[in-house]
């Protein structure tokens, strides 16, 4: 059975999707931008502080579940600029022991929801 997982710490959905979905002990997460989770607008100042953002709506997420950045075993990265990964990566790695650092993959897209220049999801499990 899946449980819903929700938190008005993180920003609501702006579409048909739930912020994360546990089935079992594994924890889907939709994808997160910069939204701030008071306010709904973007938090685009630089890259870095966009980045900064989508991480700490995806640590809501996983709070909400119960779980921390230690959980996370794979990470999806969508950037619109390869030339930021560098400066998203930097940012990323603050929030993990690069001992035990997920998987992940980094993909340039051409768009991004409402434009932004970075999307995270990830999948953790308790």
């Amino acid at each position: 059975m899946k449980e819903i997982i929700n938190t008005p710490k993180a920003p609501a959905p702006i579409g048909p999707y739930n912020q994360a979905v546990l089935v079992g002990n594994t924890l889907y997460t939709s994808g997160q931008i910069a939204l701030n989770p008071v306010t709904m607008e973007l938090v685009m100042d630089s890259i870095e502080v966009e980045t900064h953002q989508v991480m700490e709506n995806m640590k809501a997420v996983l709070e909400a579940a119960d779980m921390t950045f230690e959980n996370v075993i794979k990470t999806s990265i969508f950037i619109s600029d390869m030339n930021n990964f560098s400066k998203i990566n930097s940012v990323y790695a603050k929030y993990f022991d690069e001992a035990t650092a997920p998987a992940r993959e980094t993909v340039e897209v051409a768009n991004l929801p409402k434009f932004v220049n970075v999307e995270i999801s990830m999948i953790a499990v308790k």
